[in-house]
């Protein structure tokens, strides 16, 4: 008995050593071709048991937020926006399995959950309507992953994260109930097999679906690999690995080899699209190391990311952000605007969903620069104005320098209209348009 005890410990401890997570972008599974070579690459990891978080298909959620919006506006083409991303997966699935297969039902039912959803009059509130509908796209996706899996004889378990990743109900920026989240997550992941399971979403105790935030696939991997003590954390990009610069807006975007923590949270706060904001406190937390590796060039090295990384090659981080809104709010002409004003606009702010990326303040006005979706914008500025004059700018931009030069700016806003700048000794940031 004594040997069969000490194998299964040495057997546990095994499986903490290899238990990797696994996340996933939605450019990974854009198509067939995509999803054939994920199962590729999780072939070669069968045996680490890795639990794997994928995002929505391709644009999936930006056709699902239209879909979403077209509804609360109460726009009649609501179901033909359905039926064209149900057609997308469709396509995908006959490119995957014959046409009888049970796949086919599995996906139809769950788009069958938000035709249901369109039949009822919308909710007052957009951000309860937007969570219920854009989460669909992430249990779509892992069930045509999971189902194709088990097809190529990878055996795999499916699991729904919103049985495991509870919230509050703060819709579309949900905040995690860690206790409770920690203790579904240990009892219902089978460590010794490979699963797969969603990014994004999570449930509330009356099991309404939430959203963890734009881009929360990563923040949710993170999750898993904090509360299951993994050896690490995989990102898998379409990029080679963390880029000094996003190479949709930059030429000649350098890939960093390491990086420490503390400046990957910098960077993912200042808008890095290649992780999320959230991603990187639990890890740290924990100790548990980040790897950012491309799914295209998936034997090449990517970034490696811990706690006493230095930033190897050292350069400059440009970071650009785009539909940005800058609101310029005053009490009166003359009055100063104090402590108790700033802590009642940011309470209002902060009931948007609204992010602040920049605040500055002179005698009469402050001035803060803010992502916030369209249809709530209104909404925001309505409410402010009845206690404050407010002006704003739309469809701005907001560059950010980390570690900047002095000539750094020079050429990137060469015939730009600045309107709001802010520099410390690390970070320099323009909003302009």
């Amino acid at each position: 008995m004594r040997i069969s005890i000490d194998s299964y410990i040495l057997h546990l401890l095994e499986i903490r050593w290899h238990m990797k997570v696994f996340k996933f972008g939605g450019a990974s599974v854009k198509d067939a071709e995509g999803v054939k070579n994920l199962a590729n690459i999780l072939k070669e990891y069968q045996n680490d048991s890795p639990l794997v978080v994928i995002s929505a298909m391709g644009k999936t959620t930006n056709a699902l937020e239209d879909v979403a919006r077209s509804f609360y506006l109460k726009q009649e083409d609501a179901f033909g926006q359905v039926e064209k991303v149900k057609e997308f997966h469709f396509n995908i699935l006959r490119d995957l399995f014959h046409e009888s297969h049970p796949v086919f039902d599995a996906v139809n039912n769950l788009f069958v959950e938000i035709e249901w959803a369109l039949e009822d009059e919308p909710r007052p509130e957009y951000p309860y309507e937007y969570d219920q509908v854009v989460s669909i796209g992430e249990l779509v996706s892992t069930t045509i992953v999971s189902f194709y899996l088990k097809e190529i004889g990878v055996e795999n378990n499916w699991l729904d994260a919103r049985d495991v990743i509870k919230t509050d109900n703060q819709y579309q920026q949900a905040n995690i109930d860690w206790d409770l989240t920690t203790q579904l997550i240990n009892k219902h992941v089978q460590k010794d097999k490979l699963t797969i399971t969603q990014g994004f979403i999570g449930c509330t105790s009356e099991n309404f679906t939430t959203t963890l935030g734009r881009e929360g696939s990563d923040y949710s991997a993170a999750i898993f690999a904090s509360v299951l003590a993994a050896k690490k954390l995989v990102i898998w990009k379409d990029v080679a690995g963390v880029l000094h610069a996003d190479p949709r807006y930059f030429d000649n975007a350098k890939k960093l080899d390491s990086l420490s923590f503390q400046e990957a949270i910098e960077l993912a706060f200042y808008g890095a699209s290649v992780i999320h904001p959230k991603t990187i406190q639990p890890l740290k937390k924990n100790n548990i190391p980040l790897e950012v590796r491309s799914f295209l060039n998936p034997d090449e090295k990517g970034t490696w990311i811990a706690e006493n990384e230095i930033t190897k090659p050292e350069t400059a981080f440009y970071i650009l952000k785009k539909n940005q809104t800058l609101l310029s709010i005053s009490v009166s002409e003359l009055d100063f605007i104090v402590e108790n004003h700033l802590s009642a606009i940011f309470a209002i702010i902060g009931n948007y969903n609204a992010k602040v990326n920049i605040v500055q303040n002179s005698a009469v006005s402050c001035s803060i620069a803010i992502d916030i979706d369209d249809l709530l914008l209104d909404a925001l500025i309505t409410e402010l104005s009845q206690d404050f004059i407010v002006k704003y700018n739309k469809g701005l931009e907001l560059l950010t320098v980390r570690h900047y030069e002095n000539d750094d700016l020079s050429i990137c806003i060469a015939d730009k209209e600045v309107l709001l700048s802010q520099k410390n000794r690390s970070t320099i940031q323009v909003l302009f348009r």
